[in-house]
């Protein structure tokens, strides 16, 4: 299957798998993670919690570092200690290890 991805023109590129995260955005792009299958509304494609951060020049997981914005029902006060959990939930940190056989420009 051919999947066309729309990425931001400054996103950087895709690490090498097991390379650490770079924010590059393309597996959140590509299909939602089991966090999104579970806390966001129902559809197929980007995740709807992928946000661009102008200022890091990258892509981050609005789940982790804001979820109260996409959880209405989640108190503020909540807030640091479910983005910990759902980072802990997405292996935040553990390395790249979405399997695209081919990326690269469209």
């Amino acid at each position: 299957m051919i999947q066309t991805l729309i990425l931001h023109a400054d996103a950087p590129p895709k690490p090498a798998a097991g390379e650490p995260c770079n924010g590059c955005g393309i597996c959140c792009a590509a299909e939602r993670c089991p966090v999104a299958w579970l806390f966001l509304p129902l559809g197929g494609g980007a995740c709807g919690a992928l946000e661009w951060d102008g200022a890091a020049g990258r892509y981050r997981c609005g789940m982790v570092v804001h979820p109260a914005n996409y959880l209405g029902w989640l108190p503020r006060p909540w807030e640091m200690r479910a983005g910990r959990w759902f980072a802990s939930r997405i292996a935040a940190g553990s390395g790249c290890d979405f399997n695209a056989t081919e990326v690269g420009d469209a």
